[in-house]
Formats: C-alpha cells, sequence, structure tokens
C-alpha cells in the first residue's frame, strides 16, 4: 500500500530523516527598543512622483526576530534597502533612531559605520563576488579590520575566514574554494559570514532561505537564530508565511508601500496574515 504524499513525507524522502522541528526553538530575550525608523518615505529611484514606502514607522529591540510580510512589490526590499545607506530611492525622508539617538544612513558607508547590514535576496549579484574564493568573499565588507595603514594582513584574513568557517558550518573543502562551487545554503553562510564580521547591531535579512534546500534551511535559521540570542536586532523579509510565523516574534505586514498591520506570533496564521497583506488601511489584529 503507497504512503500517503505529503510535505513530511516528501522532505523525509529529500532529507533522509524526520525534520520533526523545522524551526529553532525560540526563547526570545528581549530588551529595549534599539532601533527604529520614524515617517519613511520612498520615491522610485526613476519616476520620482511614485511612492514605494509611504511614511513607515517600525521599531525592533535587541534580541527580537521582527517580520515583514507582503506580496510582491509591496515594498520591503525597497524599504530594507533604503534604510541601508539609501541603496535604493530618491527623494527619501524620514529619520532613523539607535538607542533614541538619530543616526545618519546618508550613504552604504555610514550604515555598516553605524552597526547596519542588509543580506540581499538576490546573493549571486549582490551578495557574493562569484569570481572571489570564500575567504575573499567574508572578509570583503570589513578589509579595514584586517589592514594597517591600507596593507592587508594576509594571516589575519586567513585566520577570520576560517573562524566564520567554523561558526557558520559551512560545508567546503577549503577557503580558498571559489563560492559559485558551493551549493545554495553554504553560499548563504558565506553571505551572512561577510555581513556579521562587520559586527553589526541591525541585520535585515531579505528572503534569507530563497532557493535554499529544504535540510540546508533548517542551519540557516539556527544561524539566525544565534544572532538574535546574541542581542542583535534580526529582521527578516520574506514571502514565505511559515518561515515569518516560524522564527519572527513580531510582524509588520505590508501592501502597495504601507505598514497595514502589526501583530505578535502567537495571535498571528496565515490566514490573518494574509487578510493584512491585502488591506489597503493599516490595522491591528
Amino acid at each position: 500500500e503507497k504512503e500517503a504524499i505529503n510535505e513530511e513525507r516528501i522532505i523525509r524522502g529529500m532529507v533522509g530523516r524526520d525534520l520533526t522541528n523545522r524551526y529553532p526553538e525560540r526563547h526570545p530575550n528581549l530588551g529595549d527598543v534599539y532601533f527604529e525608523v520614524k515617517d519613511w518615505t520612498v520615491h522610485h529611484p526613476i519616476d520620482a512622483h511614485r511612492i514605494m514606502n509611504d511614511k513607515i514607522n517600525f521599531k525592533i529591540r535587541k534580541g527580537e526576530i521582527v517580520g515583514i510580510a507582503g506580496l510582491m512589490g509591496a515594498g520591503r526590499t525597497e524599504f530594507a534597502m533604503s534604510v541601508f545607506g539609501r541603496s535604493y530611492g530618491s527623494n527619501i525622508s524620514g529619520k532613523v533612531f539607535k538607542e533614541g539617538l538619530e543616526i545618519s544612513v546618508k550613504d552604504v558607508p555610514a550604515a555598516i559605520e553605524n552597526g547596519l547590514a542588509y543580506v540581499s535576496e538576490d546573493r549571486k549579484a549582490l551578495g557574493l563576488n562569484l569570481l572571489m574564493d570564500i575567504r575573499e568573499n567574508t572578509t570583503i565588507a570589513s578589509l579595514g579590520k584586517i589592514s594597517k595603514k591600507g596593507v592587508l594582513d594576509k594571516e589575519k584574513e586567513v585566520q577570520i575566514a576560517e573562524e566564520y568557517r567554523k561558526k557558520m558550518r559551512t560545508k567546503t573543502s577549503s577557503i580558498y574554494q571559489k563560492v559559485s562551487s558551493l551549493s545554495g545554503g553554504n553560499q548563504q553562510k558565506v553571505v551572512l559570514a561577510k555581513w556579521l564580521m562587520t559586527e553589526p547591531d541591525v541585520l535585515f535579512l531579505d528572503e534569507p532561505t530563497r532557493g535554499i534546500d529544504v535540510g540546508a534551511k533548517y542551519e540557516i535559521y539556527t544561524i539566525i537564530e544565534e544572532m538574535a540570542a546574541a542581542g542583535k536586532c534580526v529582521c527578516i523579509i520574506s514571502s514565505e508565511l511559515p518561515e515569518i510565523l516560524g522564527m519572527c516574534d513580531r510582524i509588520y505586514t505590508m501592501n502597495d508601500g504601507k505598514f497595514t498591520g502589526e501583530v505578535l506570533r502567537k495571535d498571528a496564521n496565515q490566514e490573518s496574515l494574509m487578510n493584512l497583506m491585502t488591506r489597503e488601511e493599516e490595522g491591528v489584529l
């Protein structure tokens, strides 16, 4: 007699074992509000009349994982990229605060300097240099940390890249392996290592498990959980509602450039999030 086909059965066939827990256990230890964005408005980079983000208010506590759920075109990536050093958009207005003090995110170096990191949804085009090896990709955003008077300390670079390889549990023959030859999950670990090396306080993770197989997803989730446990502020942007519900403590919903709701994980399910993601005006469940 054939076994009924369901998601669990397919996963068992792929991974070779049951994945009873698809997401790590969350025992959040939340601090005070650490990072805040107020009245954030962003216009399209070419069509300056078109509003992509409309008066967004966003906050996140230390150790918290916050989700932004929305359909394609809702403006989630535009929000994260515009906050990360105005790497998207034009005519941007609004303020960004860290521990109650306004900070400058006028360009990407200023954003990195102020402890922000953005992991792009397109890791091949924007997250990695596919011609480089793991070592170079890990250190590329933090060269100042391994240089003296503009001269790169090769030994230090190798040591740090090796440290992050172990920390991330990246499966590779060596840190000199080209990232283009790694699996999607291991490429994503290198991207996360690159941004963790900048020692960020606030991480925006845009579709962090897109194109990654189900076995490797759990490993990425574990790394994200460890970041939050270390007191970092983590924001996950994802089109996968089970991922948002499985990982996030609090969820913002977004539609047509606006936040349309804010809900705690315990009060949310796929249906309620979908309702908020398709409504026009703001509302809290």
